[in-house]
Parts: structure tokens; sequence; C-alpha cells
């Protein structure tokens, strides 16, 4: 990206970068908490608080839940609904508006995800419920890979944070498809067509220029309820519902309230619904644990496709790119420190969690705690990578 560019967009990606480095680090320490906690003489009560069961009724709608899954299913659509609504301002006035800076971090996406995919469907072929977990090794944890470039303080060019957060972005994009397209249990095309009705109320209200929050909270709410009834999942419903919040303001001055709303949640997703899904989804009973287990495919698969596969796809996509003209390499950015940009991209842990549940835990496929444990050993092992390359490759930097 040219020095201008960031310039342009400086003042967003400046809160961007503090605001996910300092989630990054609280995400680590939910992690720990979580471990320290199922192994201590509180995980029975940790494994009571999971399970204990949360209703909510209006009339007679009953949606009745333990406490993980209403984790899982109601505040992680609040969190996609923050990542829509990312995803949307870049494209209207962000760093993904300029279409010719999407093409180095967009081709080395690609990458990350294709050779990370492809080495976990070669270790777990001929096994079909393995095979649903190919897409946990794909994902990036954009708070997590930027808590660890904070580690690094201002030593790392601006712009190599900005080809990590614009590939992340893509990921999260990609990880929506996968979800939507994928991850869709039997249909209730009842419960769909009032899904529908939803989002068709959310758009009229954005053509007519409605910009009062309460209209699109009470249509979002039935909204998910409706999504998390027809069998799609119901995080989904938070990316519709982004997409429907007006990104313009109508009135000269007036903050916009795609850009209100994403300021407001912002610091509520950072540091509460990211660190709360991690306690609930990163709690692994290492007694349980068998070596055995852990050289099985899927985790094995898992390990090699995120500490690999993640760097080496988006390391040797982005090379191809430059190499051929497609591209070019950062201002200021080293080709070790891109390497180890991509290196970081193997931090997965809180989407590669999501999509590991959706594949496995909640599937009843068996794999939960090895995919779990091979997603956090990856990640730390990706982490600690990019780290030290970077540490010792970004020295003067500025």
């Amino acid at each position: 990206m040219e020095p201008n560019t960031i310039e342009h967009f400086g003042e967003n990606i400046r809160r961007f970068l503090k605001l996910e480095s300092a989630a990054g680090l609280v995400l680590i320490g939910a992690t720990i908490a979580a471990m320290l906690v199922k192994n201590s003489s509180l995980s029975s009560a940790y494994q009571a608080l999971l399970l204990l069961e949360g209703q909510l009724r209006v009339g007679t709608l009953s949606i009745e839940k333990p406490v993980f899954l209403w984790v899982n299913d109601l505040w992680m659509a609040v969190f996609f609904f923050l990542v829509g609504m990312e995803i949307k301002r870049e494209f209207i006035e962000g760093y993904l508006s300029d279409r010719s800076q999407i093409v180095l971090p967009l081709i080395g996406a690609v990458g990350g995800i294709v050779v990370p995919a492809s080495i976990y469907v070669m270790l777990n072929w001929g096994d079909p419920a393995a095979l649903k977990g190919w897409a946990v090794p794909t994902a990036t944890d954009i708070a997590f890979a930027l808590g660890i470039l904070a580690l690094l303080g201002p030593r790392v060019p601006v712009a190599l944070k900005v080809f990590l957060m614009t590939l992340a972005v893509l990921d999260d994009f990609a990880a929506i498809v996968v979800i939507a397209v994928l991850y869709t249990t039997q249909l209730s095309m009842s419960s769909l067509a009032l899904a529908g009705t939803a989002a068709a109320v959310l758009l009229i209200l954005n053509r007519a220029g409605v910009t009062r929050i309460a209209a699109y909270v009470l249509v979002g709410i039935a909204l998910w309820v409706f999504v998390l009834k027809s069998g799609v999942h119901a995080t989904l419903a938070g990316v519709v519902l982004a997409m429907a919040i007006p990104g313009k303001s109508a009135t000269p001055g007036e903050t916009p309230l795609l850009r209100h709303l994403i300021h407001a949640l912002h610091p509520w997703v950072a540091f509460g619904i990211l660190p709360a899904f991690a306690f609930v989804n990163a709690g692994i009973d290492f007694g349980e644990l068998r070596w055995e287990r852990m050289l099985g495919s899927v985790p094995l698969g898992i390990v090699m496709g995120l500490f690999l596969g993640k760097q080496f796809g988006v390391f040797a996509f982005s090379w191809a790119a430059i190499r051929f003209g497609f591209a070019r390499l950062p201002d200021g950015v080293t080709w070790m420190q891109l390497y180890g940009v991509a290196a970081l991209c193997g931090v997965g842990f809180t989407m590669s969690l999501f999509i590991g549940s959706l594949a496995f835990a909640e599937g009843g496929s068996g794999y939960a705690r090895p995919d779990r444990f091979a997603i956090i050993l990856a990640s730390m092992l990706s982490g600690i990578t990019g780290y030290l390359i970077l540490r010792f490759n970004t020295r003067g930097s500025n």
C-alpha cells in the first residue's frame, strides 16, 4: 500500500490496529484461563457453567440452550455483525475501497485457504466425518495475530500490519461463505421464508434511509430467531443485518450509522464476546489427551494445515503474484518480513475453533477435544514462529 494511501485511511487503521492488538492479548489470557480452570479443582464448576441452561421465551416461542451455545450462537452472531460491518465499511471508505491494494492480500488469502485445505483433505481422504473439518485450518484470527505484532512495537512497518489486516478480513469473508454453504443442517422452509421476509424489511429500512438503531435491532433479533430455527447457522443473521446498516449519511457532516455502530460495538466484542468465546471453547482437559489420538489424521491435518500450509500458501501465492507482476512488495517491507506475517496467518484460533465446533462438536463426530488442542497448538507454533522471524528481521524499522 502506498504511503499516501495509508495516510488517507490512517485514522481508521490506527484505531483498528490498537484495539485489535489489545484484544489479542486479552484473548491469550482468556485461553490460558480456560485451560487452567479445566485442569484444576474448579473443573466440575467450569463444566457446570458451560452446561447451565438458559431460556428465552416470548409468548409461545421458546429457545433453550446451554451457556456455551448461547455464546456460540447468539454472542458470535454479534461478532459476525461487527465483522460484516467492518468489511462493508472498508469496501465503502477504507483500505479496501482502493481496489489496487486488494490484489496482494487477496492472492495471499487464496493461497492461505487452498494449501491448508488441500493438506487436510489429503490426510483425511476416505473419512467423510473427518472431511467435514477441511475448513478448520484455513482461518486467521486477526485479533490474536495483531496482538502478537503489538509485542514488537513500532518496529513493524505499518504496510505490513495493513497487509495482515486486509488478508484476515478477506479470510473472514471466506469463512462466512464456508459457514453459509457447508454448515447448514436440515432446512425449515417456513422459518427460512420468515428469515427472508425479515431480510426484506431490513432492505426496505436501508432504502428508506432509516437511521434509528432500534428499528434495525428489533428486526435483527427477529431475523436471528428465524435463521436459528431455519437450520442455517444463526451467526449468519449478523452478517445479513450488517449489510443492511446504512454506510453513508444523508446529512453532510453527520456520522454514518455504520461507523457509529462499529465504534460502539468494537470494544464490547473485542474485550467481552471474543474472550468469553475463548473461555468456553478452549477448556481442554489435558488428562484426556492421548498421543495416539493427537497423531490421528484430523489433529495432524489441522496442525500441518495451519502451521505449515498457511504460511507456505500465503507466502508462495504472494511471491508468485509479485514475481509475475500482478502485485508488488509493500513499501518498506522485506521478503523475510512478509514471510513472518505469513507465519502469523497460521494463528487460526477464534474462527478455527468456531468452524471446528460446527464441523465436529455439535455434529457429534467425536473429534472435539483433539481438534481443539490441535488448533491451539498450531496457533501457538505459528505465533511463536512469526514473532521470532519478525523480531530478528524488523530491527530499525519504523
